[in-house]
């Protein structure tokens, strides 16, 4: 089966063509823009901006994308989009465009959730990924450890009730004065520094299996300013190590926490900050002291992107998930996400 999946849930226009079916698991084609470059002038995604650019760039890449692939429309199958969640602009961009597509070619329209999608990256690389087992989605708009009962199943049993663990990178890398996006930039730093220089409380909740990154975040500023106003010198790259320490031991703590009640063997593991190479070591080594297989997408999936939407997209067709023309974007989740 032949998809044409867009994603522009944030600040990345991606337009993928993906071979899929019970044995194959292809990307033909995947064509990005990112606006990196534009948001970094203001520290962070900018919503107007971020949809106006992809208005710009939606077209073109989707004609790149199909040209890559070697395919036209006619011989697509499924269109399948990202509706939910995200910066409502951006999905708007997405949607809209998708129904014209998925309208004019007389295609299947799929809805998909962008959490979904990125544990579904992971199928590409890990032929072996097979529902049931369990996803750790990591970030810069979501943070949540999660049972993936089906492929179009997923139940969260953990996640954060404040800032994503990518938005706490971020907002750190910005006080530390890193570019943005702060996250790439404090995963280098974090391999200069000490981790044991500076002990702040983890951002695990004891009881649950959910975290707070605000209070780690805030501490981290806290510290910052406090040691400024005494005017004692701070060390950005032990800054930088303590805090990414304290993100990982968290995130691990939760992950032996939820082994222990629900003995999964398979762990996916996705989403931007699953690119941090403190995460994917620490995550690593949990997996083989428990015997759990790890599947993590190749650097270049983590991000967003479109192939990992066609991917979810075709398990959502499957699945009889086939949107009307009157489909709309949603900024949250809600009850659509899981």
């Amino acid at each position: 089966m032949l998809i044409l999946a867009i994603e522009s849930s944030c600040d990345e226009t991606s337009v993928s063509v993906v071979s899929m079916s019970d044995d194959t698991r292809k990307i033909l084609s995947l064509e990005t823009a990112s606006q990196i470059a534009t948001h970094a002038l203001y520290g962070g995604v900018v919503p107007e901006i971020a949809s106006r650019a992809h208005t710009e760039a939606i077209s073109p890449l989707t004609y790149r994308a199909l040209s890559a692939a070697g395919v036209s429309m006619k011989e697509i199958d499924a269109v399948a989009v990202t509706a939910n969640p995200g910066l409502i602009g951006a999905l708007l961009v997405g949607v809209n465009f998708a129904k014209g597509l998925a309208y004019a070619y007389g295609k299947p329209l799929i809805p998909v959730n962008h959490v979904k999608g990125h544990a579904a990256a992971a199928y590409f690389e890990h032929p072996e990924l097979k529902a049931p087992f369990f996803a750790l989605i990591a970030s810069g708009g979501h943070t949540s450890l999660t049972l993936v009962r089906t492929p179009t199943e997923f139940v969260p049993i953990g996640r954060t009730r404040d800032d994503a663990v990518g938005e706490a990178f971020d907002k750190v890398g910005r006080v530390l004065g890193l570019s943005y996006p702060g996250g790439a930039e404090m995963d280098r730093l974090a391999s200069k520094g000490d981790p044991n220089a500076i002990k702040f409380a983890p951002a695990a909740i004891s009881g649950t299996l959910d975290f707070s990154f605000s209070g780690l975040k805030s501490a981290v500023i806290n510290y910052v300013n406090t040691q400024n106003m005494k005017g004692i010198p701070t060390v950005r790259e032990d800054i930088a190590a303590s805090f990414t320490k304290c993100v990982v031991s968290s995130i691990v703590t939760n992950l032996e926490k939820a082994h222990d009640r629900y003995r999964f063997d398979i762990l996916a593991m996705a989403g931007g900050v699953a690119a941090n190479s403190h995460l994917r070591r620490k995550v690593s080594e949990f997996c083989e002291s428990r015997g759990v297989k790890l599947a993590v997408p190749s650097l270049a999936l983590c991000g967003d992107n479109g192939a990992m939407i066609g991917a979810q997209g075709y398990f959502e067709y499957l699945a009889g998930n086939i949107a009307p023309l009157s489909l709309n974007a949603h900024a949250t989740a809600g009850k659509a996400a899981f």
